[in-house]
């Protein structure tokens, strides 16, 4: 497992990526252009004092390698954030919440990128447009 090494990838998940909710996690993914898949994980002073965020971080990386590793997909950066209750959950919980989060982000990728390519290949004038004298396309009304 590589990590994300700098806040600028933490931000770039934030703001161009997609987010699932799961129980006790929320997880944000945003694909790059690589070889390999990276992890970045996060607990906020919000959920508690050290050693909650401490044991909430060990158990987002025990399930990330148990449980994400398996999915993961090359080519895309993944962030954990720790909810309230990622100290305390159930781990069958939060285990089925992961797989099906990241089967959803996948697809929500998925999906995004190949709306991305449909939209790149339209052409430029409309099929039932009408040209006017200097040769420029008129729309129907």
């Amino acid at each position: 497992m590589k990590t994300i090494p700098s806040r600028a990838g933490f931000l770039a998940a934030r703001s161009k990526g997609e987010k699932a909710l799961a129980r006790g996690l929320v997880i944000q993914a945003v694909t790059r252009d690589s070889d390999d898949w990276r992890i970045g994980l996060t607990a906020t002073k919000k959920i508690g004092n050290a050693v909650t965020r401490n044991r909430a971080r060990r158990r987002m990386r025990a399930l990330a390698r148990d449980h994400l590793s398996p999915l993961a997909k090359n080519g895309i950066d993944y962030v954990l954030i720790a909810r309230h209750d990622t100290a305390t959950a159930d781990w069958q919980d939060m285990a089925k919440g992961l797989k099906k989060a990241i089967r959803y982000l996948h697809r929500t990728i998925a999906n995004s990128t190949n709306s991305d390519a449909k939209s790149d290949a339209k052409p430029d004038s409309k099929p039932n447009a009408k040209p006017l004298a200097d040769g420029q396309p008129q729309d129907d009304p």
